[in-house]
């Protein structure tokens, strides 16, 4: 039976600090053979689908090129297979170009997806809907033109990012829209025609995109990209993952607080699923190699529930290993054995997400003109079990560079000693250079630069993770 729309309450939601029985995470991101953005999560047995589209952008191109859509799957929420393109533009014979956000809403045996397409009549941006037998299709036409479009009344500023919800009670309800334009309407039993006129919601503020509706507890909630600087994103080119709960399907709806916050790309679009006792979040960034904002990729992260319902934010992770995702370095004492006067130890655990290597829009740590090897160092109240790290590190492309090398250390109880068995340190630019080694047990981390001569090393975020 698929599952999806209405989220189990497990013993691993509602006590989140339970963590010992919980999966293992994704590599993020979780393909990197192409790239992939604005993925919709789905459960239909043992499996978990995501749909998602084709980032096709060359490397400079500073627009999105999107033709076709994927399904990825996965039986344990680590290992992904991309099963190839299972729609595309040709799939809708009305269709002109961009092959943008869309969603599938299993009903009645059959599978619609529903997805945003430029039409190639008048108007810009068009929902589709394709329907297939399974998840991973074929899909066809299932109407033959747009199910919304510009002449639709009351439609969105952008007709984009479908999300369909289906309650207890079999009715469907579509969301969409884009420009701070939020709209719902009811679906017909077929799916592919709409009942009764388009509202437009009331009560999620500062939405910007990228709907996505659920339920759980008898509470719907509503999560939607916006990108406000009021506690959301330092840029506004930028969004974050807002949710908002209401106890009637078309609301009117309470905006409840942040899930995901700034990721690497300006676009943030994201999907909550339940799978096999666990919810993930599943969301897109630009952290694959050679990536940006017109290349993202999806990545999937564990998600929790508080016992009130409310959903505690995630910590985007990069890389993979056996950890919860939760990044320890907020709640840790950072130190250094140099800090340059104009710069700032606390940028290690600000929570910083930098655009790259360069990026000077939040705090810096450098040690300029110290070189040779300096360190710098988390320190907890109690021990915690740490299992990764991974360093965002700074050039100025003056008197700081990149580093030669790094090294990774734990205090023991009465000496620093190196990590065991861990991967390479990485020194690379423009990325979270993730840092994996055996479980420690530890209240205090030490990371040691070694500089390229002539030069001194900076850092923009580090983070430290529970095993």
């Amino acid at each position: 039976m698929p599952v999806r729309r209405s989220l189990a309450v497990t013993a691993t939601a509602l006590l989140a600090v339970t963590l010992a029985a919980a999966p293992a995470d994704a590599a993020n991101p979780i393909i990197t053979s192409i790239y992939t953005a604005d993925p919709a999560p789905l459960v239909v047995g043992n499996t978990m689908y995501i749909h998602a589209g084709r980032d096709e952008a060359p490397a400079g191109t500073n627009n999105f090129v999107m033709r076709e859509w994927h399904v990825l799957s996965s039986t344990d929420a680590q290992t992904w297979t991309d099963n190839g393109a299972r729609a595309n533009i040709g799939t809708f014979a009305w269709a002109g170009a961009d092959a943008w956000a869309g969603e599938v809403e299993p009903r009645n045996g059959k599978y619609y997806w529903y997805t945003s397409v430029n039409g190639n009549g008048p108007g810009w941006m068009n929902i589709g809907v394709a329907v297939g037998d399974s998840p991973l299709g074929p899909f066809t036409d299932a109407k033959g033109g747009p199910l919304i479009s510009d002449s639709t009344p009351n439609s969105s500023g952008l007709n984009i990012d479908p999300t369909v919800f289906v309650d207890d009670d079999g009715q469907a309800y579509l969301y969409w829209g884009g420009y701070w334009a939020p709209r719902a309407v009811k679906l017909a039993a077929n799916m592919i025609d709409t009942v009764g006129d388009v509202i437009t919601p009331q009560g999620l503020t500062n939405f910007w995109e990228a709907p996505w509706m659920f339920k759980r507890n008898n509470l719907y909630y509503l999560m939607y990209a916006a990108n406000d600087t009021n506690g959301c994103v330092t840029d506004s080119n930028y969004a974050c993952q807002r949710y908002a709960t209401a106890t009637s399907p078309l609301g009117p709806w309470t905006q409840r607080g942040i899930v995901l916050g700034q990721v690497s790309s300006t676009t943030n679009h994201a999907g909550i699923v339940d799978f096999n006792g666990q919810s993930y979040l599943v969301y897109h960034t630009a952290d694959a190699p050679g990536g940006g904002n017109f290349r993202r990729s999806v990545a999937v992260d564990r998600l929790y529930f508080n016992a009130d319902g409310t959903i505690q934010r995630v910590v985007p992770t990069t890389g993979g290993g056996s950890g919860s995702g939760t990044n320890l370095a907020p709640s840790a004492t950072a130190s250094t054995s140099y800090v340059s006067s104009w710069e700032s130890l606390a940028a290690l655990n600000n929570g910083g997400t930098p655009s790259s290597s360069a990026d000077r829009s939040s705090l810096v740590y450098g040690n300029w003109p110290e070189q040779g090897t300096q360190w710098v160092e988390y320190t907890w109240p109690t021990a915690q079990s740490i299992n990764r790290s991974s360093v965002y590190w700074f050039d100025d492309n003056q008197g700081i560079d990149l580093p030669a090398s790094c090294r990774l250390q734990y205090w023991n109880g009465s000496a620093y000693v190196d990590v065991s068995n861990a991967s390479t340190c990485g020194v690379a630019a423009d990325v979270d250079n993730i840092n994996t080694f055996n479980t420690v047990n530890t209240t205090r981390l030490r990371l040691q630069v070694t500089a390229k001569t002539g030069y001194s090393t900076g850092i923009l975020e580090w983070k430290a993770f529970q095993s």
